[in-house]
Parts: C-alpha cells; structure tokens; sequence
C-alpha cells in the first residue's frame, strides 16, 4: 500500500477547509493579536522603546524585537515569566483569567 505524503503547508490548507477547524483558528489568533495589541499599546502608553524596555528587562533591544515579531506571527508563546518580566519594565503585572 503507497501512502500519500503531504508538505507541511498542503496539510495545514487541507485541515482549515473544516469549518470547525477554521472557527477554532480564528479564535486563536484573534486571542494572540489581542494580547499583542495590549503588550505594544502598554509599551507606547509607557513611553518606551524596545531598547529602553530591554535594558529595564537585562536584555538587548534586539530580544523584545524577536519576542514582539514572534508574537505577531504567532510563531512563539512566550513563557509566563518573561511576560511578567515585560509587564514589570513597563510598571504594569500580568494577569491571566479563565473564563
């Protein structure tokens, strides 16, 4: 029996023709780029560039580069901490609801 091989991105169209799948999808990344939306409006509210927040963090300005870039891609979660990390650069917390 020959089994059919599918590339990463054939798989990922094929999946999101399910009306549920894509519902799901949706959701997700409407969740991910609400949580970036907030995390760069805070950073623009408190005044600050991504070098200053670096350095109030320990890091270089090209780490909140990649973790802003990640975010927006969807590409990378970044852990609890480092979103507490963050929040503690621009004088804020984070807070994590279920509902």
């Amino acid at each position: 029996m020959k089994t059919k091989v599918m590339a990463h991105e054939q798989m990922v169209a094929k999946m999101l023709k399910n009306p549920a799948v894509r519902a799901e999808t949706d959701q997700l990344n409407r969740a991910e780029f609400a949580i970036l939306d907030e995390i760069l409006a805070a950073r623009r509210a408190a005044g600050l560039s991504q070098a200053q927040v670096a350095e109030r963090m320990g890091t270089k300005a090209p780490a909140i580069a990649r973790l802003e870039s990640a975010l927006a891609s969807g590409k990378h979660s970044p852990s609890l901490n480092t979103l507490r990390k963050y929040a503690d650069a621009l004088g804020k917390r984070v807070e994590v609801h279920l509902v």
